[in-house]
Order: C-alpha cells, then sequence, then structure tokens
C-alpha cells in the first residue's frame, strides 16, 4: 500500500517504525525514549554527534560531551531536574561540578514550535554552574531538612539568563 492510500494510523505506524529502525542502524537509541528523538534533531541541526548511550552526554561538539536541553513552552528554559542528594553540600557541590552538570564544556538549550526549532542557544558550562548553583544549592537545603517524596534536586535556567549568557545559535 502506497504511503499516500494509508489512513493516518497506518501512516504513522509505518513511520514510527522507520524511524525506530533508523536510530538502531545508527546506534542512536530508542527515539522514543524520554527527549532523545529531540536530542537526535538537535545534534543533526547543530552537526554534533549524537552520544550512544542515555546516561551522560547527550552529543558530542567541537569541545566534547555536550548537555542538551529542550522545551514546548513559549519561553526558552533549561530544566536540571533528577540530581542526586550528596551529604554534605560539599560532597554536592563537587559531584554537581566534576561528575553532573560542569563536567560539559557547552550546554545548548532549544525551544520547538511543534515540529520545529524556533530557537537554540548555547551556554558553556561554567555559566550554567554560576545560575545553577545557587539556586541547587537552596534546594539542597530544603530537602535535606524536609521530607519530599523526591529528595532529588532540581533548578531551572530562565528565558532571562538564557538570554543574557548565552550565544543565539538558532
Amino acid at each position: 500500500m502506497k504511503i499516500n492510500q494509508m489512513t493516518p494510523e497506518q501512516k504513522f505506524q509505518q513511520l514510527f517504525e522507520e524511524m525506530y529502525n533508523l536510530c538502531q542502524e545508527q546506534k542512536w537509541g530508542d527515539p522514543f525514549s524520554y527527549a532523545r528523538s529531540r536530542e537526535i534533531h538537535m545534534a543533526g541541526v547543530l552537526g554534533h554527534q549524537i552520544a550512544e548511550t542515555y546516561s551522560g552526554a547527550d552529543a558530542i561538539d567541537q569541545d566534547g560531551g555536550a548537555e542538551y536541553k529542550s522545551t514546548i513552552a513559549k519561553s526558552i528554559n533549561g530544566t536540571y531536574n533528577g540530581i542526586s542528594v550528596q551529604d554534605t553540600w560539599e560532597e554536592q557541590e563537587r559531584y554537581i561540578i566534576e561528575d553532573k552538570i560542569g563536567k560539559y564544556a557547552n550546554h545548548y538549550y532549544a525551544r520547538y514550535d511543534g515540529g520545529k526549532i524556533a530557537e537554540i542557544w548555547k551556554l558553556s558550562g561554567d555559566d550554567v554552574l554560576m545560575i545553577l548553583l545557587p539556586k541547587l544549592n537552596k534546594d539542597w537545603e530544603r530537602k535535606i531538612h524536609g521530607k519530599h517524596k523526591d529528595p532529588r534536586l532540581s533548578g531551572n535556567l530562565t528565558k532571562k539568563e538564557i538570554y543574557q549568557y548565552g550565544t543565539q545559535i538558532v
């Protein structure tokens, strides 16, 4: 059956399977897991190599591993969540800088409008840490002294911060 004679459901099924198979052939992983499809899309637009694993860097740019964040919100932002909590702030800060956020020289933030990228901004890992560490410290203080269902840390870069410290790529 030709693609233009298919029902919308049949067309979706074919495209779904084709996208999955392409990603497996290229060793990009499951495009339907979390925001992996957007990471693959962003890497293609930016000319980066997509990372082969889900943990760690999202892609490889000219400076090594890179972190990607994407949103479908009306304003660009970058959310860092699910950060494991350490016993002391000193351990937490070291973990954030060396193992989590600071280990990537470049962080890229994309805002999607439908299936297209409306804008991409690039921030240095140092600028991301400068913005996020105070926010994560406040969250760590709240979580370490309180009872929360999810004790992991989270922090957000706002549109204003991205525009102030970033460089627009797209």
